[in-house]
């Protein structure tokens, strides 16, 4: 166990995308904080990640209340001192026609979204422009970009939120050493997209893209290791595509 390892902090890290990027962060040296609302599955990968390398803990958090990001930074020095690197990752959606989004639910998943990467981004940042360093990455999505509703309008929102609040702060905190970035991910093979979507119809999507396949987890992971690596210091602001030529710029 490297107590001089960089220490990461991972939101919605139990399962999914977040997981992924847990377990490159993880294999890349970095001792690890796995947040999540999934208490059991956030304290399993924790408990297999730490007996094979640097230490991981797992911590039960809800992202959309801001004091529980708060509490997350004090835990998180607690256990391990500081942080260099925070992967805002959770998030929710419910497929649903855009004419049908109700208010409450408008409001939970810009909550979880937008508002709990805002607030990460404000406590975490804060507590790395005091310390002269860090790396941010928030993730975004091509829905956000193109105005894609199939993974519902409100999401969609949430995510064009995230890629504009990324570009605020990484201004704001350029000169304190801390940059912050976005990764873009088009139709990734994942839980979410397959249930969304259909495993029927994953061939179909794939068969849409210029590159004719659906991108991966992993290799989105690679992206946020690649941000979160201290040779990034001159990326910031910045939003990663990987979406397989669907939305070129």
């Amino acid at each position: 166990m490297n107590s001089d390892a960089p220490v990461a902090v991972v939101t919605g890290g139990a399962t999914g995308l977040g997981e992924q990027i847990v377990r490159r962060l993880h294999a890349g040296g970095h001792r690890i904080a796995i947040s999540d609302i999934d208490a059991s599955a956030a304290g399993t990968l924790a408990a297999e990640l730490t007996t094979r390398g640097p230490e991981a803990r797992a911590y039960t958090v809800d992202v959309s209340d801001r004091s529980a990001v708060e509490a997350l930074l004090g835990q998180v020095l607690a256990d391990f001192g500081e942080v260099q690197v925070l992967v805002n990752n959770a998030a929710r959606t419910q497929a649903r026609k855009l004419l049908e989004i109700t208010p409450e639910e408008l409001d939970e998943v810009m909550r979880v979204n937008f508002n709990g990467t805002f607030h990460a981004c404000q406590i975490f940042g804060a507590h790395m422009a005091a310390a002269g360093y860090g790396r941010i990455i928030n993730m975004a999505s091509l829905a956000g970009q193109n105005g894609g509703t199939a993974t519902g309008g409100h999401y969609a929102s949430s995510k064009g939120a995230i890629m504009s609040a990324t570009k605020v702060f990484a201004r704001e905190l350029a000169a304190q050493g801390v940059t912050v970035n976005a990764v873009s991910p088009g139709p990734q093979d994942s839980p979410m997209v397959r249930q969304i979507v259909g495993e029927e119809n994953l061939d179909a999507m794939a068969a849409g893209i210029p590159v004719r396949r659906l991108g991966s987890m992993e290799f989105i992971a690679e992206m946020v290791a690649l941000l979160a690596s201290p040779g990034a210091a001159s990326v910031t602001g910045a939003c990663w595509d990987a979406n397989g030529g669907l939305y070129m710029r």
